[in-house]
Protein backbone atom coordinates (compact mmCIF):
# COMPACT_ATOMS: atom_id res chain seq x y z
CA UNK A 1 0.00 0.00 0.00
CA UNK A 2 1.51 3.30 -1.42
CA UNK A 3 -0.63 5.68 0.54
CA UNK A 4 -1.27 6.35 4.21
CA UNK A 5 -4.91 6.26 3.62
CA UNK A 6 -5.32 2.33 2.28
CA UNK A 7 -4.68 1.32 5.78
CA UNK A 8 -7.48 3.43 7.20
CA UNK A 9 -10.20 0.68 7.97
CA UNK A 10 -12.63 4.19 7.52
CA UNK A 11 -11.52 4.98 4.18
CA UNK A 12 -12.00 1.22 3.22
CA UNK A 13 -15.81 1.60 4.63
CA UNK A 14 -16.27 5.01 3.25
CA UNK A 15 -14.61 3.12 -0.32
CA UNK A 16 -17.52 0.30 -0.05
CA UNK A 17 -20.13 3.24 1.12
CA UNK A 18 -19.69 4.64 -2.38
CA UNK A 19 -19.92 1.47 -4.17
CA UNK A 20 -22.89 0.69 -2.89
CA UNK A 21 -24.74 4.07 -2.94
CA UNK A 22 -23.36 3.68 -7.12
CA UNK A 23 -25.04 0.42 -7.59
CA UNK A 24 -28.02 1.46 -5.58
CA UNK A 25 -28.86 4.95 -7.65
CA UNK A 26 -28.57 2.85 -10.92
CA UNK A 27 -32.24 1.84 -9.89
CA UNK A 28 -33.09 5.78 -9.60
CA UNK A 29 -35.52 6.86 -11.99
CA UNK A 30 -33.95 8.52 -14.97
CA UNK A 31 -35.56 11.76 -13.95
CA UNK A 32 -33.51 11.52 -11.25
CA UNK A 33 -29.90 11.04 -12.84
CA UNK A 34 -29.12 14.91 -12.90
CA UNK A 35 -31.02 15.58 -9.34
CA UNK A 36 -30.99 13.59 -6.90
CA UNK A 37 -28.61 10.22 -8.02
CA UNK A 38 -26.05 12.99 -8.89
CA UNK A 39 -26.32 14.61 -5.77
CA UNK A 40 -25.95 11.46 -3.07
CA UNK A 41 -23.45 10.22 -5.65
CA UNK A 42 -21.46 13.31 -4.99
CA UNK A 43 -21.52 13.14 -1.11
CA UNK A 44 -20.83 9.32 -1.24
CA UNK A 45 -17.97 9.99 -3.02
CA UNK A 46 -16.82 13.11 -1.29
CA UNK A 47 -16.83 10.90 1.84
CA UNK A 48 -14.20 8.62 0.73
CA UNK A 49 -12.16 11.37 -0.66
CA UNK A 50 -11.71 14.22 2.01
CA UNK A 51 -10.45 11.15 4.09
CA UNK A 52 -7.90 10.54 1.66
CA UNK A 53 -7.00 13.97 0.87
CA UNK A 54 -6.92 14.88 4.16
CA UNK A 55 -4.56 11.71 5.57
CA UNK A 56 -1.38 12.54 3.48
CA UNK A 57 1.34 15.15 4.45
CA UNK A 58 -1.19 17.12 6.56
CA UNK A 59 -0.76 18.09 10.21
CA UNK A 60 -3.13 16.39 12.28
CA UNK A 61 -5.06 19.97 12.70
CA UNK A 62 -5.42 19.75 8.67
CA UNK A 63 -6.26 15.83 8.85
CA UNK A 64 -9.24 16.57 11.25
CA UNK A 65 -10.46 19.39 9.22
CA UNK A 66 -10.86 17.38 6.43
CA UNK A 67 -12.32 14.71 7.88
CA UNK A 68 -15.01 16.75 9.38
CA UNK A 69 -15.84 17.29 5.26
CA UNK A 70 -15.80 13.90 5.20
CA UNK A 71 -17.94 13.60 8.41
CA UNK A 72 -20.78 16.36 6.50
CA UNK A 73 -20.87 14.82 3.36
CA UNK A 74 -21.56 11.16 5.33
CA UNK A 75 -24.60 13.12 6.80
CA UNK A 76 -25.98 14.43 3.08
CA UNK A 77 -25.64 10.62 1.93
CA UNK A 78 -28.48 9.91 5.00
CA UNK A 79 -30.61 12.82 4.05
CA UNK A 80 -30.61 12.01 0.70
CA UNK A 81 -31.62 8.39 1.46
CA UNK A 82 -34.29 9.91 3.24
CA UNK A 83 -35.50 12.33 0.24
CA UNK A 84 -35.11 8.84 -1.91
CA UNK A 85 -37.49 7.22 0.74
CA UNK A 86 -40.24 10.26 0.66
CA UNK A 87 -40.05 9.82 -3.49
CA UNK A 88 -40.35 6.18 -2.78
CA UNK A 89 -37.39 5.45 -5.19
CA UNK A 90 -35.71 3.09 -2.62
CA UNK A 91 -36.06 -0.39 -1.35
CA UNK A 92 -36.50 -0.59 2.68
CA UNK A 93 -33.01 -2.60 1.99
CA UNK A 94 -31.13 -0.40 0.45
CA UNK A 95 -32.09 2.43 2.67
CA UNK A 96 -31.34 0.35 5.89
CA UNK A 97 -28.04 -1.34 4.23
CA UNK A 98 -26.76 2.92 3.57
CA UNK A 99 -28.15 4.32 6.81
CA UNK A 100 -26.48 1.75 8.43
CA UNK A 101 -23.04 1.78 6.94
CA UNK A 102 -23.26 5.71 7.28
CA UNK A 103 -23.96 5.82 10.72
CA UNK A 104 -20.72 3.22 11.06
CA UNK A 105 -18.87 5.60 9.21
CA UNK A 106 -19.71 8.17 11.14
CA UNK A 107 -18.47 6.47 14.21
CA UNK A 108 -15.63 6.03 13.28
CA UNK A 109 -14.47 9.55 11.60
CA UNK A 110 -16.04 10.79 15.30
CA UNK A 111 -13.48 8.61 17.04
CA UNK A 112 -10.70 9.24 14.65
CA UNK A 113 -11.49 13.30 14.64
CA UNK A 114 -11.73 12.37 18.77
CA UNK A 115 -8.10 10.17 18.55
CA UNK A 116 -6.35 12.80 16.38
CA UNK A 117 -7.21 16.09 18.35
CA UNK A 118 -6.11 13.90 21.55
CA UNK A 119 -2.36 13.49 20.38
Amino acid sequence: MAFKFEKLRVWQKALELSSLVHNVTREFPKEEMFILTSQIKRAADSVNLNIAEGSTGQSNKEFVKFLRYSLRSNIEVVSCIFIAKERDIISKENFDKIYSMSEEILTMISALIKRLENE
